[in-house]
């Protein structure tokens, strides 16, 4: 069965992550942890992949042209919006911080 939607990722998800993982690993001297987020985060965008309309639409304080959609993956939020049939992976945020003013 092929699937309908394709993915894609924006440099700046590559950046957060990068940045969280280096954090987990460094930081909190934590390597297994931040190698354990990253197979999570890629085990649920390549889950949500199947449906990704099929969520709410994130709530956002701004107008915008596409709406953003969540997948929550332990402490961190990943944002991605549909445009026709390419599911665009934009940000991951830790869950904690005022999101609007990232997105």
């Amino acid at each position: 069965m092929e699937e309908k939607y394709k993915l894609r990722y924006l440099p700046l998800f590559y950046d957060d992550l990068t940045e969280i993982v280096d954090y987990v690993s460094m930081k909190l001297n934590n390597p297994d942890a931040a190698l354990k987020l990253i197979n999570d985060v890629e085990r649920s965008i390549i889950q949500r992949k199947k449906c990704p309309e099929a969520f709410e639409p994130y709530k956002s304080h701004k107008r915008r042209a596409q709406p953003y959609y969540r997948i929550y993956v332990g402490n961190y939020i990943i944002y991605y919006v549909v445009l026709g049939e390419v599911m665009e992976v934009r940000r991951i945020l830790y869950g904690k911080r005022n999101v609007d003013s990232y997105l």
